[in-house]
């Protein structure tokens, strides 16, 4: 699969290192703005992309068959919409889109077009995610789910001294609940599907969520889910039962190592994520899936996709948070 990758920030050069590990996966073309040029030839030059663009829309026809959209969330939706429409497989970022009606307007040019799209979530695709799952019967009648991702933003003290970088723009979609909270939001309805009723209370700063808590109402269960930008926690997950509980010392993109604890039974530590990084095994997913064009595979992460869309969309907007166009 030839991958051509829109973007050269800090997601890109997260998952370039790992790119040799999936099979399958070939490097084809790299696209950044003319002001990043610079390092978008460092990094094609590192890791032998042969072909390079400052205009992202010349990328879509130079032969790829996919692409990876990793910019500012507020430009997902008309270049996820323009490689459709040029015939390109799309692996956008997290989250999808600013909102679900526009998730909703991609999905019908993929379907359309015969293509898969998919949204760029590590945790749904890590063996450590499935492995919790597996062990949720043992916990009996879930009662409690607390999920925390606290990461003082490398950007926030310019924010605090009035710069406004896109994590922080309203206008650029930016945000706790969009950039942090919707790897808990994923891992609680990935498990427990949708809730009865949701709301969201958050931190609000010139205008943007900096930090908030999500809370989820199920069936005898109740989640909490907290985000945080502007300050630093340990991230921790506990899911509490009423036949043990399950702690997950990582936060939700990683899905790393976690302990069962069963009423009146000795710990169990879990690990079975082969690869130490997160991206690894997401990315091996979408090559698969578009190679054996698995549209079941693709029909699945998309109702979840679209779950948790439509719950961003309807829960910061209850709470006044919104977004160009929303007002």
């Amino acid at each position: 699969m030839k991958l051509g990758i829109l973007g050269t920030g800090m997601i890109v050069r997260d998952f370039l290192p790992q790119a040799h590990l999936i099979p399958g996966l070939e490097l084809y073309a790299l696209c950044s703005t003319p002001r990043s040029q610079p390092v978008m030839e460092q990094l094609a030059a590192q890791y032998r992309i042969p072909r390079r663009f400052t205009a992202w829309q010349e990328l879509l026809t130079c032969g790829v068959d996919a692409v990876y959209v990793a910019v500012p969330n507020a430009m997902h939706y008309e270049m996820c919409r323009r490689a459709l429409e040029q015939g390109c497989h799309v692996i956008v970022e997290k989250p999808m889109v600013t909102n679900v009606q526009q998730a909703e307007a991609l999905w019908r040019i993929a379907d359309r077009q015969g293509l898969l799209l998919m949204e760029a979530i590590t945790t749904r695709y890590l063996s450590n995610y499935r492995a919790v799952r597996q062990e949720l019967p043992g916990l009996g009648q879930l009662r409690l789910i607390r999920m925390d991702f606290s990461q003082y933003s490398s950007r926030y003290d310019a924010f605090r001294a009035g710069q406004i970088l896109p994590a922080f723009d309203p206008r650029q979609a930016g945000g706790a609940l969009m950039d942090l909270n919707i790897y808990n939001l994923h891992f609680v309805t990935g498990l427990l599907g949708a809730p009865l009723a949701y709301r969201y209370y958050p931190n609000l700063v010139r205008g943007i969520d900096v930090s908030g808590v999500m809370v989820l109402q199920y069936p005898g269960c109740v989640a909490t889910l907290t985000a945080a930008k502007d300050s630093h926690a340990p991230n921790q997950s506990v899911l509490q039962g009423d036949a043990g509980y399950l702690v997950l010392e990582t936060p939700a993109n990683a899905c790393g190592s976690f302990t069962v604890y069963p009423n009146g039974g000795p710990p169990r530590h879990v690990n079975v994520n082969p690869f130490s990084h997160r991206m690894v095994e997401e990315f091996a997913a979408f090559t698969c899936m578009i190679e054996d064009r698995d549209m079941a595979a693709c029909q699945e992460a998309r109702s979840q996709s679209l779950l948790v869309s439509r719950i961003q969309t309807a829960a910061r907007q209850d709470a006044g948070l919104l977004f160009p166009g929303e007002d």
